[in-house]
């Protein structure tokens, strides 16, 4: 018979050794992802959409902390500069105290236009993750890339949920 001490000892061995190589392989969880991030610029859409803008929402993230939220305010502002993203990188710098946003990572429900693609080219933003292309408007219609040379650019990310929400948007308008 096997002594109820040598298998508690014996499970604390196993546990203390799967955890061990748990962590030693990089297998970590990590919540923050961009999947994550995405959601996260979907509730600023959803804010946008509450204020009957065009439902484009942004986020700006350094060391996986949201520094900054952003999301249209073009007729609210009577702006047509008040995009989603050009909110999200003014927040940013002041959250900062500086003009460029090395270290950060953009995250828009929808492609950047040219003219937030050039604001984030003067950023120097490490990276930009978008939901769904905007295939009449959005930078890569232009042909080849408006964004910094050392900026990654990924898209597709929670892509159905981002376009279907500018899709409703303007199925709705349109009645």
């Amino acid at each position: 018979m096997v002594e109820k001490s040598s298998i508690a000892i014996s499970s604390k061995h196993f546990l203390v050794s799967y955890l061990i190589s748990y962590y030693s392989c990089g297998m970590l969880l990590n919540p923050y992802n961009d999947e994550y991030f995405m959601k996260q610029a979907l509730i600023e859409a959803k804010n946008a959409l509450e204020e009957d803008e065009i439902p484009v929402g942004a986020v700006i993230v350094c060391k996986n902390q949201i520094i900054a939220r952003g999301h249209n305010l073009t007729e609210t502002l009577i702006d047509v500069t008040a995009h989603a993203e050009i909110q999200a990188i003014t927040a940013a710098s002041q959250y900062l105290g500086a003009k460029y946003l090395k270290g950060c990572t953009l995250y828009v429900t929808i492609e950047p236009c040219c003219m937030c693609a050039g604001a984030l080219f003067w950023s120097q933003i490490d990276k930009v993750v978008f939901g769904a292309r905007d295939e009449k408007r959005g930078a890569s219609s232009v042909g080849k890339s408006l964004y910094h040379p050392s900026t990654l650019v990924v898209n597709g990310i929670m892509e159905k949920e981002c376009s279907d929400l500018m899709k409703d948007f303007f199925v709705k308008k349109r009645r």
